[in-house]
């Protein structure tokens, strides 16, 4: 029943999506294509105002963080470095019966194309052996059609982020710690997109990467590595912080990031990669995960990735991506002897684990790990890393999902109907107001309505509407997750005494609740109900 109900719930949500002009299926004149989607007016508008807001928290509101809008298209060997042309694959089975493919980890919850009843591992089909299939698209750049001109569309933002570390680092006058912000378009061929907008072929990020010192060089500088006492956040970062209480902060801003938006911490769950999940180069992975209808799904991973993405764009590019510290340099010439062969080894020992771990030969490793600890006590070293990466299409989707509500509401006789609402934070909502004449056919309404429709339209986006009954007018504005209606009526003009003239109604939409608010102060507030 409650699978049912699920289903129901998404089938609404989908519906109301395509209705109202939040998302529509790409290409559906042509009979669509598979695992991409086009948003409408207002999905535009939800998608502008939360990268919006990603940014201004990322970026604006912070000294620590930068920005960068790096091309779709780069180097191949940018994704030769990443380990994307190796590894970045997933196993998939053929169906000799049916001819369909499906990934492999998934078969026991994929349906089978000819018995919709039965999951694909149930179906007697003949099956063949898993074999990896690459989930990056090819492109060729330039005029000539041939392996030396393959190229990829990037399947993340991340990458761009390390290739152009040197350059940021050099330009923007920040010094470690400090993080690099992206938002962008990225693809990848998933052969079975599915949940609506969760798992598309084309989809867009919000990836930041925080570049940190390794804990060798903080205890050089400060003695100690702080790490986190206990689970909540640590408080504003100090710089004795190691990567454990780096990554721990960040887990806790992304959640207060998503509180901010109106995804309360009830409706998210942390999951903690275990260590035989995490990938070889990370120390810790936290995966955000919103309780969709479809079931519990990931929104973002916040990974400790060392300083593999930096270390692997130098070997494969010829290039240096060690920064100088100056306080480390300081600092090394008044450690005791003991304590610098302590550091030295124990910054050896992961140097040469990751060299190995890459295919080098044994002895090339030890001899540049032990080139690297030497460094160390010089003040060089490659900058480890704290990758937040959330999607921002799933997030829209969380949005949508737990913003869809209904209850019940007076209609224009008095009658208790049904009325679908979405609650969306006033932050993230395509339409802060919607101003509407109280009847379309009385000049001295429609003027004023529009005299305040352009009074309000720089600092918000506002919608004007005459068409109706005003209390479809509201349905329609409620259905879309507009917070704020302001009408103005008779009172409005003074035909009904002077006390109420210049003054309007506005309706909020959760609470239906109806207000009388002077034109003269209406924009200061709205503005402060709308932060």
């Amino acid at each position: 029943m409650a699978q049912s109900a699920s289903q129901q719930l998404m089938e609404k949500i989908v519906a109301l999506c395509k209705r109202r002009g939040f998302i529509f299926p790409s290409s559906e004149i042509y009979g669509g294509i598979n695992g991409f989607w086009d948003y409408g007016p207002l999905g535009a508008e939800l998608k502008r105002n939360l990268k919006e807001q990603w940014w201004l928290q990322m970026t604006r509101f912070r000294d620590d963080v930068v920005g960068l809008d790096a091309t779709i298209i780069m180097h191949p060997r940018i994704w030769e470095a990443s380990g994307h042309v190796a590894t970045f694959s997933d196993p998939m089975v053929d169906c000799k019966t049916c001819k369909g493919r499906f990934r492999a980890d998934q078969l026991h919850e994929t349906p089978c194309p000819r018995k919709p009843s039965k999951m694909v591992s149930e179906c007697e089909g003949e099956k063949t052996e898993p074999r990896p299939f690459n989930l990056m698209f090819k492109t060729i750049v330039g005029p000539i059609e041939s392996e030396e001109n393959v190229a990829y569309l990037r399947p993340e933002t991340a990458q761009a982020i390390f290739a152009q570390f040197k350059n940021v680092l050099e330009t923007s006058r920040q010094k470690i710690p400090f993080g690099i912000a992206q938002i962008g378009k990225a693809f990848r061929n998933e052969v079975t997109p599915r949940n609506y907008t969760f798992r598309s072929r084309e989809f867009e990020q919000m990836e930041l990467e925080f570049f940190i010192r390794p804990d060798e060089a903080v205890e050089a500088i400060y003695g100690e590595v702080a790490r986190p006492a206990g689970p909540g956040h640590p408080g504003e970062p100090q710089p004795n912080w190691g990567w454990q209480m780096w990554h721990q902060y960040w887990v806790e801003e992304r959640i207060r990031f998503y509180e901010s938006i109106g995804l309360p911490r009830t409706t998210l769950e942390e999951y903690w990669q275990k260590p035989e999940e995490l990938a070889h180069y990370a120390r810790a992975c936290v995966d955000i995960q919103f309780k969709f209808p479809f079931g519990t799904q990931e929104l973002e991973g916040i990974a400790a990735r060392s300083d593999f993405d930096l270390s692997q764009h130098q070997r494969y590019s010829g290039r240096p991506m060690t920064v100088f510290d100056e306080e480390l340099r300081a600092a090394w010439g008044r450690l005791e002897p003991s304590k610098q062969q302590d550091l030295q080894e124990r910054y050896y020992r992961h140097r040469l684990g990751y060299l190995t771990r890459m295919g080098e030969p044994a002895d090339k490793a030890e001899a540049s790990a032990r080139q690297d600890a030497e460094m160390l006590g010089k003040g060089y070293y490659i900058p480890h890393v704290i990758e937040p990466s959330a999607g921002v299409d799933r997030l829209a989707l969380a949005l949508l999902c737990h913003a869809y509500d209904e209850d019940q509401a007076p209609n224009e006789k008095g009658e208790p109907e049904t009325r679908v609402v979405l609650r969306l934070h006033p932050r993230i909502a395509p339409i802060k107001v919607a101003v509407f004449p109280l009847l379309k056919n009385r000049p001295a309404l429609v003027e004023k309505a529009r005299q305040i429709r352009d009074l309000l339209r720089p600092h918000m986006n506002v919608f004007y509407d005459d068409a109706g009954a005003i209390g479809r007018r509201y349905r329609r504005q409620d259905e879309v997750g507009t917070p704020f209606c302001v009408t103005v009526d008779f009172e409005t003009l003074g035909e009904k005494g002077p006390e109420l003239k210049d003054t309007v109604t506005v309706r909020d939409r959760d609470t239906m609740q109806q207000t009388r608010v002077p034109i003269s102060g209406l924009l200061e507030w709205l503005q402060s109900r709308l932060r």
